[in-house]
C-alpha cells in the first residue's frame, strides 16, 4: 500500500521512544516560541504529525508544546500551512483533557473552521458541538452572503447539525434555510477573475470574464449549478457547490416535518385531489417560509441538474461529475416529495422520462437505484406501479455488472434497506437471489455481512432449498463468472481477473454442449424451483479452485451458511426439515474443492443437522433409509468425519419410541448391525497414505451410540458387551504395527469402561443413555429427592469401583 521510503519513514517514527519525543518536543517548543516562523517550524511540525499519527495509541506531548500548538493555531498572523499542521497533530490526540480551546472569540471564518474540527474531534463532554454551532451562526449572520470566506464555514454547520440538530434555534434554521436559497439560486452566471500578479500588463489589458457554461460547451441560458463549467469561479459559485453538497443533510434534520410525522401522512391524503395540484403551482415562491421556499429552490435545482445530466460531456471528469449528480437530484427529490406530497406530481413525469432514458444507457446505471427507491416510496401513493421498474433492476444489472465493486455494494445496501417498502414486491427480491448472489460470489469479502443481514428476508420455504444449493455451490459460481469474463467478446471492456491463469484448460472445455446447460443453471438470473447435480461442472472449472477472488468467496460460505439456517429454523416445519437434511446428507461429499472449504462447510453441516433433528427429533426415523446408506460406507468416516459424527450421534440420540412412536426394534436393529459393522472395520482397517487412522472421536462416539441403541432393544447387550471388551483390551494392548498414540488408546479405553459399567444395570443404562424430555427441566438436577440424582450417585458409585478394579 505505501511505498518503500513511505514504509521506512512510518517504521522510523513508530520506533521513536518517549524520552526521544520529549527531546523533540523541546526543539518544537522553541521553533514556536521565535516571533517568524519560517521553514524550520514546517518541517519540525511535518515530523511531529508523522509521530503522533503513525501509532493507534496516543503519544503523550508535554504540555508546553500542546499549548503553543493552540496559540499557534489561534494565532490571527499564523501562516495557513502552520495553522493546518498544529490543527492535525491536535486532531490527532482527540480526545484529550489538558486542551483549552475556544471558539468563540474566533472571527475569521477559516479558522473557525480548524478549531471547530479540533473541537468536534473531543467528543460532547464539554457541549463542544453545541459552543461551535453557536459560534458558526453568529459568524453567519454577521455577514453578507457573499461573503468571501463563509465557504469555510458550511462544513462546520453541515457537520454540527449531523451531529447535534436538535442545538439549532428555529431562527438559525431559518436563517441558514435563506442563505441556502440564495446561493442555489442566484449565484453569479458570470465567471470569476483569475488571480493575477500584478504588473504593469495585468489590469488593464484582463479579458472581461464571460459567462459560464455548460458540460457541452454551450453558453448557459439558466441559473448557476454545481455542473455548469468554467474557467475561474466566484465566491458566490463556490458557495452555490457547498451549498447543493450538504442540501440534503440540511432538509433531513432541519425540517419540521420527518418523512413519518402526522402532517405528512394527512397531507398525502389530498395527492389526487385538485388542491395537491393547485397548490405545486399557486403560491407565490418568495411568500413561502423559509424552509419551503427552499424545497422549492431544491426542487427547481434537481430538475435544472436532470436536464443538464443530457447533454454530452466533453471531458470525462464532467461526465463522472453528470452521474453523481444525477444520482443525488434523485435522492434530494425523494426526500422533498416524502416532507411535501405536493411535489409529487410534478416529480413523477420527470422521473419516468429519466427512468426511460437511462434504461439504454449503461453508464448510468447507478441512478436506476434511487428512482427505484423513489417509486418503492411513493409508488402506492401515486398509484405507480414499481414492479417494472423492479423487475428490470434485479435482472439486468447483477447479470451484466457484477464485476463493478461499488454497483454491487449500493445495490446491495439499497436491496437491505429497502426490505420495510418493498411490501407485496418482495416476491420479486426473494426470486431474483441467484442473480443478487452473482454480486455476492464476485465480492464475497465486501459483501458478506450485508448479506447477512439481508438473507432473513430473502430466504422462504418455498426457496429455502434451492438457496442452500446456491450457497454450497457459491465459489463454483465464482469460478464461473470468471470463465464467463474471460469468454467475453467485449475483450476491450472486461474487468480485470486473476492473471495467474491465463489460458485455463476449461476454456474450451466450457463450449461443449454437454456442460452449457449447467453453466446456464448456475448463472441463472431467478429462481427456477428445480435442482441440479453439478459435479461434472465441479470437474470442469477445477482448474480455477485456486483463483484468489474463488478461495476468498469459499472463505465466506460458513459465515452465510449460518446466517441461513439461523432464518430457516425460525420457520421450517417438518417437511422442509426433512428436505434440508438429506440436502445436508447428499452434498457433504458433493462441494466444489477449495483448499479447505470442505472442512469448514462440513463443521457447519454437521452443526446444523444436529439443529434439525432437535427441533424435528422424528427426521430420524423419518429418513431411517437414508441414514442407514450414509453410514454404510466406511469411505465416509475420513472424507467427512464430522459429518458422519453427528449423524451418529444423532441416531444414538433420537432414535428412539421416547421421541417417536414409529420407531420400531427392527429400526433399532437394523441401525445396530451398519453401526457396528462400520466399528468393527475402522477398528480393524490398518493406517496407511490412502486410508488415516480413525480419529478416536468417531470411535468413542460409535460405541456410545451402539450402547444405546442396546439399552432400548436389550437382547443387543450381549453383543455390544462383548465388542466393548473387546475395545478395551484392544486400546489397552495395542498392536506393534497400530500407529494409535497413547492419550487416543486412553480415551476409547476410558469410554468403553463407562459404557460396559453401565450395562450391568440396564435399568439404569436406559433411563441415563435414553432420559425422558422432562429430564431437561430444572427440578430433576436441583430435587435430591428425584430419580436423577440417585442414579447419578448410583453409576458414580459403580464407575469408580470399576476403576479401581482396573487399577488393581
Amino acid at each position: 500500500m505505501f511505498t518503500a521510503g513511505a514504509e521506512g519513514l512510518l517504521h522510523q517514527a513508530r520506533g521513536i521512544q518517549d524520552e526521544e519525543l520529549q527531546k523533540f518536543c523541546s526543539r518544537v517548543v522553541k521553533l514556536l516560541q521565535k516571533e517568524e516562523l519560517g521553514p524550520d517550524a514546517v518541517d519540525a511540525l511535518q515530523r511531529l504529525f508523522l509521530i503522533v499519527s503513525a501509532t493507534k495509541y496516543k503519544r503523550k506531548l508535554e504540555k508546553t508544546c500542546v499549548d503553543l500548538l493552540q496559540t499557534t493555531l489561534c494565532a490571527p498572523k499564523c501562516p495557513e500551512q502552520l495553522q493546518l499542521l498544529c490543527t492535525a497533530i491536535l486532531r490527532e490526540r482527540s480526545p484529550s483533557d489538558d486542551l483549552n480551546l475556544s471558539c468563540d472569540h474566533v472571527q475569521n471564518s477559516r479558522q473557525l473552521s480548524l478549531v471547530a474540527s479540533v473541537l468536534l474531534a473531543q467528543g460532547d463532554k464539554k457541549e463542544e458541538v453545541r459552543s461551535v454551532g453557536q459560534r458558526a451562526f453568529r459568524v453567519l449572520e454577521s455577514r453578507q452572503p457573499e461573503g468571501p470566506s463563509l465557504r469555510h464555514l458550511l462544513p462546520v454547520v453541515s457537520k454540527v447539525t449531523h451531529l447535534a440538530p436538535h442545538t439549532l434555534h428555529e431562527d438559525q434554521t431559518n436563517l441558514l434555510s435563506k442563505r441556502l436559497v440564495d446561493w442555489l439560486r442566484y449565484a453569479s452566471v458570470q465567471q470569476g477573475v483569475p488571480h493575477t500578479s500584478g504588473g504593469f500588463f495585468s489590469a488593464p489589458r484582463a479579458r472581461q470574464p464571460g459567462p459560464v457554461t455548460e458540460v457541452d460547451g454551450a453558453v448557459a441560458t439558466d441559473f448557476f449549478t454545481v455542473l455548469s463549467t468554467g474557467q475561474h469561479f466566484t465566491e458566490d459559485q463556490w458557495l452555490n457547490v457547498q451549498a447543493f453538497s450538504m442540501l440534503r443533510a440540511w432538509l433531513l434534520h432541519s425540517s419540521p416535518r420527518g418523512p413519518s410525522s402526522p402532517d405528512t401522512d394527512d397531507k398525502s391524503e389530498l395527492e389526487g385531489s385538485t388542491l395537491s395540484v393547485l397548490s405545486a403551482t399557486s403560491t407565490a415562491s418568495h411568500l413561502l417560509p423559509p424552509q419551503e421556499r427552499l424545497r422549492e429552490k431544491a426542487f427547481e435545482y434537481c430538475q435544472r441538474l436532470i436536464e443538464q445530466s443530457t447533454r454530452r460531456a466533453l471531458r470525462k471528469g464532467d461526465s463522472d461529475l453528470q452521474k453523481a449528480c444525477l444520482v443525488e437530484a434523485v435522492l434530494l427529490l425523494d426526500v422533498l416529495c416524502r416532507q411535501d406530497p405536493s411535489f409529487l406530481y410534478r416529480t413523477l413525469s420527470c422521473l419516468k422520462a429519466l427512468h426511460a432514458r437511462l434504461c439504454g444507457d449503461p453508464a448510468r446505471v447507478r441512478a436506476l437505484l434511487p428512482i427505484a427507491q423513489f417509486f418503492l416510496n411513493h409508488g402506492e401513493a401515486a398509484a405507480v406501479d414499481s414492479e417494472a421498474i423492479l423487475q428490470h433492476l434485479f435482472t439486468r444489472i447483477p447479470c451484466e455488472l457484477f464485476h463493478s465493486p461499488m454497483l454491487a455494494f449500493e445495490f446491495v445496501c439499497f436491496c437491505r434497506d429497502s426490505l420495510p417498502v418493498f411490501g407485496r414486491n418482495l416476491d420479486i427480491l426473494r426470486r431474483s437471489f441467484p442473480n443478487l448472489f452473482k454480486l455476492l460470489a464476485w465480492n464475497s469479502p465486501a459483501l458478506t455481512s450485508e448479506f447477512v443481514a439481508l438473507l432473513p428476508s430473502l430466504v422462504d420455504s418455498g426457496t429455502a432449498v434451492e438457496m442452500l444449493h446456491a450457497l454450497l455451490d457459491l465459489p463454483c459460481l465464482t469460478a464461473a463468472l470468471d470463465l464467463q469474463l474471460r469468454l467475453s467478446p467485449a475483450a476491450a471492456e472486461r474487468p480485470l481477473w486473476d492473471v495467474s491463469l491465463r489460458n485455463p484448460s476449461c476454456l474450451e472445455a466450457s463450449r461443449d454442449p454437454q456442460f452449457q446447460g449447467l453453466l446456464q443453471h448456475l448463472l441463472r438470473a431467478t429462481a427456477s424451483g428445480t435442482t441440479e447435480r453439478l459435479a461434472p461442472l465441479h470437474q470442469l472449472l477445477q482448474p480455477l479452485a485456486s483463483l484468489t477472488r474463488v478461495v476468498q468467496c469459499a472463505e465466506a460460505v460458513p459465515t452465510l451458511l449460518q446466517a441461513f439456517f439461523s432464518a430457516v429454523t425460525q420457520f421450517a416445519d417438518g417437511a422442509l426439515s426433512n428436505q434440508l437434511a438429506l440436502l445436508l446428507l447428499e452434498r457433504s461429499d458433493s462441494l466444489y474443492q477449495v483448499p479447505q472449504y470442505e472442512a469448514h462447510v462440513h463443521r457447519v453441516l454437521s452443526s446444523q443437522f444436529l439443529v434439525l433433528c432437535a427441533r424435528h427429533p422424528s427426521l430420524v426415523v423419518e429418513l431411517a433409509k437414508e441414514l442407514l446408506e450414509f453410514v454404510g460406507s466406511v469411505s465416509s468416516v475420513h472424507s467427512r468425519e464430522t459429518m458422519l459424527t453427528a449423524v451418529v450421534w444423532a441416531v444414538g440420540e433420537y432414535l428412539s419410541v421416547s421421541w417417536d412412536r414409529r420407531c420400531t426394534v427392527e429400526q433399532i436393529n437394523r441401525f445396530f448391525e451398519a453401526l457396528e459393522a462400520l466399528l468393527f472395520e475402522v477398528t480393524q482397517s490398518r493406517p496407511s497414505a490412502t486410508l488415516p487412522k480413525c480419529p478416536p472421536r468417531v470411535i468413542t462416539v460409535l460405541m456410545t451410540t451402539l450402547t444405546k441403541l442396546a439399552s432400548r432393544s436389550q437382547d443387543l447387550i450381549p453383543r455390544v458387551s462383548l465388542f466393548l471388551s473387546k475395545m478395551r483390551s484392544l486400546a489397552q494392548n495395542p498392536a506393534p504395527s497400530s500407529d494409535r498414540c497413547g492419550e487416543d488408546a486412553g480415551a476409547v479405553c476410558t469410554r468403553a469402561a463407562e459404557l460396559l459399567t453401565l450395562l450391568k444395570m440396564p435399568s439404569v443404562a436406559q433411563f441415563v443413555l435414553t432420559p425422558s424430555a422432562e429430564v431437561s427441566e430444572p427440578r430433576y438436577h436441583r430435587d435430591t429427592n428425584t430419580a436423577l440424582p440417585l442414579a447419578l450417585r448410583t453409576v458414580s458409585r459403580l464407575v469408580e469401583k470399576e476403576a479401581g478394579l482396573l487399577l488393581g
